[in-house]
């Protein structure tokens, strides 16, 4: 992140004044395409999409060097399922689960190796993303996933586009080495995710390595309308019980969902707090909770490797890369701010309140006030 752009974005949440939207805004008419990698800067980003939270289409241009792509697809653009257990990535465990089905069996979501998963299915009846019909035996079980876990350094499976480098989550997940929230999900046709928002309604982003994918996207809001008579979002937003007015009585102020159709090799970029329904895909993997302690300890995970971002960079004199995060000192600044910003709320939450943070390492007054000093002595950057 240049100085100009985060002087805009600094300037865009002042505005905000820590406040939600009063109003809910319907999609945008287009989702915009990103064609040429060279011809789109990170600030070109930052200012076009991430700050007015609006989602875009990259090209297959910006992951044509990636292994994957070069070695999971046959030349006919099928996943390549004999090159995957041939390399051993089926010594990976992965989740095998039915997506379109609210309540599943036990068992269904068991980790399993990912050649438990090919095997099941008829070579070349597969797609990465997107599939061909499973073979008879497994019509039952209409739809069939495995997410990938971990470990994608091999072969260079791909590489993290610079436009999303400032990733709290996985950053967080890395450093205490338990987890992240990166997958590789493979499917047959007719296989779908449930209406949901990530997690924390962070943003994500999402690239078919082959096959298609149809996503249907609603932008923060819109999903209230949708709701039940019991306040509860749909599972299915394609199912016809919400023409139901009993069941749905605000479904008719609803807008039409921004529709994207995803080819192989297309990167999509999904904003913060857009609710999706993604077909062709297989199920997302579920969201798991975090209590005020874990996201007091991941707020201050990222805070620490931030700051010390800072203390490197405007120690050299220079405005550079710190280890493979390719943070400038603009985006750490700017990620400080912002984070200070989160941390005085959450000290402000009465319920953090009565969380008993004795044995915390640093208590959180005192890592709010690091944060508001370096935030002053980064102002004039």
């Amino acid at each position: 992140m240049d100085r100009e752009t985060r002087a805009l974005a600094e300037k865009h949440f002042r505005g905000l004044g820590a406040r939600l939207p009063d109003g809910v805004c319907g999609p945008p008419g287009r989702v915009d395409f990103i064609e040429k990698p060279d011809a789109f800067s990170y600030a070109d980003f930052f200012k076009g999409y991430l700050l007015p939270n609006v989602p875009c289409v990259f090209s297959s241009a910006f992951t044509e060097g990636w292994g994957s792509r070069k070695h999971w697809v046959t030349p006919d653009g099928k996943p390549d399922l004999d090159y995957l257990l041939r390399k051993r990535h089926g010594c990976t465990c992965c989740q095998l689960r039915s997506a379109g089905i609210q309540r599943q069996p036990q068992g269904a979501h068991a980790p399993q190796r990912v050649h438990q998963l090919l095997e099941r299915v008829h070579p070349g009846k597969l797609f990465l993303s997107q599939g061909l019909p499973l073979p008879q035996r497994l019509a039952p079980v209409q739809p069939m996933c495995g997410s990938l876990h971990r470990d994608t350094s091999v072969e260079d499976v791909y590489s993290l586009p610079v436009y999303f480098s400032s990733d709290w989550l996985n950053e967080y997940w890395d450093a205490i080495n338990v987890d992240d929230y990166r997958f590789i999900y493979m499917g047959p046709t007719g296989t779908w995710s449930p209406f949901h928002a990530d997690i924390f309604r962070s943003f994500s982003w999402s690239v078919n390595i082959c096959g298609r994918k149809k996503w249907l996207l609603f932008p923060p809001g819109q999903e209230e309308a949708l709701r039940d008579c019991h306040g509860s979002l749909p599972y299915d937003v394609t199912s016809p019980t919400l023409l139901d007015v009993r069941l749905h009585p605000a479904c008719a102020r609803c807008s039409p969902p921004l529709e994207v159709t995803q080819e192989a090799g297309e990167m999509l970029f999904v904003p913060s707090g857009w609710h999706h329904q993604v077909h062709n895909l297989v199920i997302m993997k579920s969201c798991t909770g975090i209590n005020y302690k874990e996201f007091y300890h991941f707020l201050k995970v990222i805070a620490e490797r931030r700051i010390l971002t800072l203390a490197k960079e405007m120690g050299a004199g220079t405005v550079g890369s710190v280890g493979d995060s390719r943070l400038g000192t603009q985006q750490a600044a700017f990620d400080v701010s912002r984070i200070t910003e989160v941390l005085a709320s959450l000290v402000a939450n009465r319920d953090f309140q009565r969380v008993d943070t004795s044995t915390f390492s640093l208590q959180p007054e005192e890592l709010l006030q690091q944060l508001e000093e370096v935030v002053t002595a980064t102002a004039a950057l």
